[in-house]
């Protein structure tokens, strides 16, 4: 099968928010990835660590099928790049046609070992690496589906499960993409766990790699459905690492998912929308106990009174 990469390459004095502006314009046409190609500023606290030299030119690619309408596609895209010239954000949109097996090994270059947390390690399945003593292996295969641990809304969420974790907790993870949340919960000693996501290649990507780091069958479920249709059970930590619209919608759903004394980590937040998210937390009776942040990305923990 034949795709047409999309490559915006761009100039912004913010870029953060162009890579947001970007993203948001593929993923509207249903993209169910991208590849950023931009510096990525060392983090705080020691984890996320930088892992790639910074690019000659900042770009955001995505992929479509190379089907009969993809031209006019690539037109309609074209367009709303240009039109962010209004937030100051230049691009350079150019094409390329590539096969499915280039395609899904190509973005394998800009994944290498992280340190997430000073005990937690992601290790994409095709590298090597020696644990040290103590620390946790979070092994890898993202494909196609969002989450390879590498963005900061990822990292903190992960920080996060390693600090609000309880031995032998529940945990739900809504919008699971790669499964790599589930399976740090798994190994941070979760009890039980859901994931859901609205696409079946995640669903069947999350499984995989739950298989590949060995996590008890028995002990996780993951299913390709929404919030409101799951059954109406409560967990101790529940994860929404997604973008602050669905948040926001979801919300009611979420807190009556959660145990008396639960928290939520709420993550995908960029900073212009932390507002939205507080006062929506507070008006449902949710006590924010924890903020992260990361460049332009925030990420809430919040309890249930």
């Amino acid at each position: 099968m034949k795709f047409i990469q999309i490559k915006a390459a761009f100039e912004s004095d913010k870029i953060i928010l162009a890579e947001e502006l970007i993203c948001d314009i593929f993923f509207s046409f249903g993209f169910k990835g991208v590849v950023c190609d931009i510096p990525l500023e060392k983090p705080d606290e020691g984890f996320g660590t930088q892992t790639l030299s910074k690019p000659a030119q900042n770009s955001i690619s995505g992929y479509i099928h190379l089907t009969g309408d993809a031209p006019q596609v690539v037109k309609k895209i074209e367009r709303l790049l240009h039109g962010l010239n209004k937030f100051n954000v230049k691009t350079k949109v150019s094409t390329h046609i590539v096969d499915e097996r280039e395609w899904e090994e190509e973005w394998k270059q800009y994944f290498n070992v992280t340190h997430v947390t000073p005990n937690i390690v992601i290790k994409p399945e095709w590298k090597d690496y020696t644990a040290k003593n103590g620390e946790i292996i979070i092994i890898l295969d993202p494909g196609m589906a969002f989450g390879t641990g590498t963005h900061p809304s990822t990292c903190m969420c992960i920080k996060l499960i390693e600090r609000f974790m309880k031995p032998q907790a529940s945990f739900l993870d809504v919008g699971t993409g790669s499964g790599i949340l589930m399976v740090a919960a798994a190994k941070l000693d979760a009890r039980s766990m859901l994931g859901i996501d609205i696409d079946e290649i995640a669903v069947q990507i999350a499984c995989s790699n739950l298989e590949i780091n060995q996590i008890d069958p028995s002990s996780y479920s993951v299913a390709c459905t929404t919030l409101e249709k799951t059954k109406p059970e409560t967990y101790d930590l529940v994860c929404a690492n997604i973008i602050a619209q669905v948040i926001l919608t979801i919300l009611p759903d979420i807190k009556s998912r959660m145990k008396k004394d639960g928290v939520v980590i709420l993550s995908g937040i960029i900073k212009e929308k932390e507002a939205d998210i507080v006062q929506a937390l507070t008006k449902i009776g949710l006590d924010i106990i924890c903020k992260e942040y990361i460049e332009e990305w925030v990420t809430l923990a919040a309890q249930k009174r």
